[in-house]
C-alpha cells in the first residue's frame, strides 16, 4: 500500500474529503511553502517529492527535493538549521503544502546565512526592476558553514 492514496478525479472529495492525496506534477513535485511558526514569516520556498513529504511527516523534520542537485535533502544537515514542523497544511486541490516550521541553530534558512530566503526587495527604477537588501542580519558565515565558494 503506498503512504498517499492517489488522487481523487472528484472534486468534493478531493476539496472536502479527509484523505491526504498531495498532486505531484510531472516532475513528481509540489511545491512547499515554509513560514515560521511562530511570527510568520516567510522563511524559504521549495519542493517535495513523495520521499521527501513521507519523510517530512514521519520524521517531523523537513526534507525537500533538490532541484538542482538531483537529490533529497533534509534541511538543516549541514548547517544544523533543521526546520521541525509545527504544521502542515495543502491548498484546496492538493498541489502545494504549507509548512509552519520552528527553525534550530542559527534561526536561519537560507544558504547566504539569513533567516529567510526573501531578503531582497524588487522595486522600479528609471524603468529597470532592480533589487535591494531588506537590510536583515547575516546571522552565520556560509563560508564557514558550507565551505568556500558556497
Amino acid at each position: 500500500m503506498d503512504f498517499f492514496a492517489s488522487p481523487s478525479s472528484d472534486k468534493a472529495v478531493l476539496e472536502e474529503g479527509e484523505s491526504f492525496t498531495p498532486r505531484f506534477d510531472r516532475d513528481g513535485l509540489v511545491t512547499a511553502i515554509v513560514t515560521d511558526a511562530g511570527d510568520g514569516v516567510l522563511l524559504m520556498v521549495g519542493h517535495m517529492n513523495a520521499q521527501a513529504l513521507r519523510l517530512t511527516l514521519e520524521t517531523g523534520i523537513a526534507h525537500f527535493w533538490s532541484r538542482s542537485r538531483g537529490k533529497l535533502w533534509k534541511k538543516g544537515e549541514t548547517s544544523g538549521n533543521f526546520l521541525r514542523i509545527a504544521e502542515i497544511r495543502t491548498d484546496c486541490d492538493q498541489d502545494a503544502v504549507w509548512l509552519k516550521v520552528t527553525v534550530d541553530g542559527h534561526d536561519a534558512t537560507c544558504h547566504t546565512g539569513r533567516r529567510s530566503c526573501f531578503y531582497r526587495m524588487v522595486r522600479l527604477e528609471d524603468g529597470r526592476a532592480i533589487l535591494s537588501d531588506d537590510g536583515g542580519e547575516v546571522r552565520f558565515d556560509p563560508g564557514a558553514v558550507y565551505g568556500a565558494g558556497s
